[in-house]
This record gives structure tokens, sequence and C-alpha cells, in this order.
């Protein structure tokens, strides 16, 4: 299964040094039935690009909470065994309890396809490390303060955190991790 597992670039520069993702579970995103109803298509590139999307949010959550870490988003791709990720209780609030998922709930922690990789993960199972470009660091520093407001209902707040996603995260080869992270991106 293709998850795509969040991180910072301080997070991406310790996975480099210690060759593990980390030793689990660790929170990914995979293309997963909760997913696939929320974005209402069959089109796997679409819903692994959903996926993605949803792992850059998680980013941006990661961003917030290390104020230190540069301004970039950071997602790897990297495929586990299917018996290493388990699919959580998806769809947000109300989800695990029953009652029907909040339709605004899609961008709150633990919403569609989000998943738990138990065990190592090594960054030489890595398929791919996307990062933002330099010039995301404005919309995305505004995004991360916002995330609060946005959780809380805020459309204005919202209107900023969906302004990240108008930066298309760059694909790297994961042999470029070394050169990607001696390059200040």
């Amino acid at each position: 299964m293709r998850v795509y597992v969040p991180l910072t670039l301080p997070g991406l520069a310790e996975a480099h040094k210690t060759g593990e993702l980390g030793a689990g579970p660790l929170v990914a995103y995979a293309v997963t039935p909760a997913l696939r109803e929320w974005y209402l298509s069959d089109d796997t590139e679409e819903l692994e690009y959903a996926a993605l999307g949803r792992a850059a949010l998680a980013s941006l959550r990661l961003l917030d909470a290390d104020p230190g870490a540069p301004r970039r988003r950071v997602v790897v791709a990297v495929d586990v065994p299917d018996r290493m990720a388990a699919v959580g209780p998806e769809g947000g609030p109300g989800r695990a309890s029953g009652r029907a998922p909040d339709p605004d709930a899609q961008d709150a922690p633990g919403g569609p396809g989000e998943v738990r990789v138990s065990g190592a993960v090594r960054l030489a199972k890595a398929a791919a490390v996307h990062v933002d470009a330099p010039e995301a660091e404005a919309d995305v520093t505004a995004a991360a303060r916002a995330l609060a407001a946005a959780d809380g209902g805020d459309d204005d707040a919202q209107a900023v955190v969906d302004g990240a996603e108008d930066h298309e995260l760059l694909w790297f080869a994961p042999q470029e991790i070394a050169s990607l992270l001696g390059s200040g991106i």
C-alpha cells in the first residue's frame, strides 16, 4: 500500500540521518474507503493525489507545532505491506460514534484517508519526497498560523489555509534527499 507520511524539513533530516521515518506507529494517509467516499472518484491517480493533499495538510499541522521549522510542507511517499497500515477512525468527529460525519470535518485531524503505520519504516523504501518550493513559504507560514481559527470554523482562516494548497509540492527522488537538505530548500 502506498502511504504518504507528513513531515517537516527537520523531520526529513532526522529520517535521512537515521534511515527511518520512525519506529511506528506513524500517522500517514492513503487511499482508503472513506477517502474514496469523501473524494467521490474511482480514478486511482486522483485518489492518490487526494491522499497526498491530506498528508500535506498534516505536514502543515506539524509546522504549526514546530515554529522553528522552515515553513515548507514535506510528504514522503512510501510503499508498505498492507498488514502494516491500519485504517483509523476515518471521517472526522462523529464517525466512530455512528453519527453521520460532519461535512466540514474533512480537514480535521483523523479525517478521510488517515492510517496508522506500525513497525519501522525505512527511508530507503521511499518512492518519492514532495516538498514546497521556497516561494511557497509566505503562504505556508500564513496557513500554519491560521489553522487553529480554521479548525474553529472561521471561513476567512480556512481560505488562508486553502491558499497553501495553491502551491504544488515539488517531486524529488529518494536519492536526491541529501542534496535537497543541503540546498536549503
